[in-house]
């Protein structure tokens, strides 16, 4: 592709993700994107707050396609405003959304043959992308929702992702650090889960994710058959069993052999209901929140997004 596209597209930037590095990309891909892309709108945005509006004008000036180039709070933040927009109007042409992985575990951009080692390769890949209809998540809590592209997790992965949000810093070990910390400090809670309403599973868990895509944790792949266009979770549930053996078996959630474990359930659905007792820790996207209630549910086709 090159500059003959005939209308702009929106670039929403945070300088400031990935420690710095989504500012230093953007000196370097700035020329390369112009030349693939064609005419583009640059929205620099340090506060997710401001992400919708940046859209909102964008779109009213006839833009349809915006690229993130941020980390996890900006895409998060960029995935929800274009949600509440196409759910606002939905006989309207939806925008078409795109991410350039800068951030520190670009988990969905592996998860979907995105370049990660060079943002060079990943310019030209997007440009080369199509647009495609993918599902989104939706996790509701008690008074609060929001949507997720990737994947939400209860029990640990809340944990691991508040340990990973306190580091300043980040590196590509951080991840692998934070989940180790957590796996020996975490208390194992007691969660009801049921799967389209149906029980699915009860009592103590370490985790329990609803994946629409395949990996996170910088890495793992947590639900290596998980589809984002198929209207289902894979959903993975891991019992209490002793810290010793979680810790043996986190290699194997790399190469997605992890399934085949006796502590691992999997399953699929729509829709995935976890209660418990006392408030838990829930991560969606990289996001931290708690609740005693949540209910993930399937957006089918929610999102029109660059593959």
């Amino acid at each position: 592709m090159t500059a003959s596209a005939t209308t702009p597209t929106l670039i929403i930037l945070n300088p400031h993700a990935g420690s710095g590095r989504a500012g230093r990309v953007w000196k370097d891909l700035e020329p390369l994107l112009w030349q693939e892309l064609g005419e583009l709108l640059v929205a620099v945005t340090e506060r997710a707050a401001d992400v919708a509006e940046h859209l909102d004008k964008a779109y009213a000036v006839g833009v349809r396609r915006v690229i993130s180039i941020g980390g996890d709070g900006t895409n998060h933040a960029l995935v929800n405003a274009l949600a509440a927009q196409n759910a606002s109007a939905p006989a309207a042409e939806p925008m078409t959304y795109g991410a350039l992985p800068v951030g520190t575990g670009q988990d969905w951009a592996r998860g979907n043959g995105i370049p990660t080692r060079d943002p060079h390769d990943a310019a030209r890949w997007i440009a080369q992308a199509t647009p495609q209809s993918l599902d989104l998540g939706m996790l509701q809590m008690e008074d609060t929702s929001e949507y997720f592209l990737n994947i939400a997790s209860a029990g640990l992965g809340g944990e691991v992702s508040q340990r990973v949000n306190r580091v300043l810093r980040r590196r590509p070990w951080t991840f692998l650090k934070s989940t180790v910390e957590g796996i020996l400090s975490y208390q194992p809670q007691h969660l009801t889960v049921r799967l389209d309403g149906a029980p699915g599973f009860d009592g103590r868990a370490f985790i329990v994710a609803g994946a629409n895509g395949t990996t996170f944790g910088h890495g793992m792949r947590i639900a290596p058959n998980a589809r984002p266009d198929d209207g289902l979770f894979d959903v993975l549930v891991v019992r209490a069993v002793p810290r010793l053996e979680v810790l043996r078996t986190l290699r194997r959630v790399y190469d997605g052999s992890h399934l085949s474990h006796p502590a691992v359930m999997h399953a699929r659905a729509a829709t995935v209901d976890v209660e418990c007792a006392a408030s838990f820790g829930l991560e969606l996207d990289g996001e931290s929140a708690r609740g005693q209630h949540a209910r993930c549910s399937v957006a089918p086709g929610a999102l029109k997004a660059l593959l």
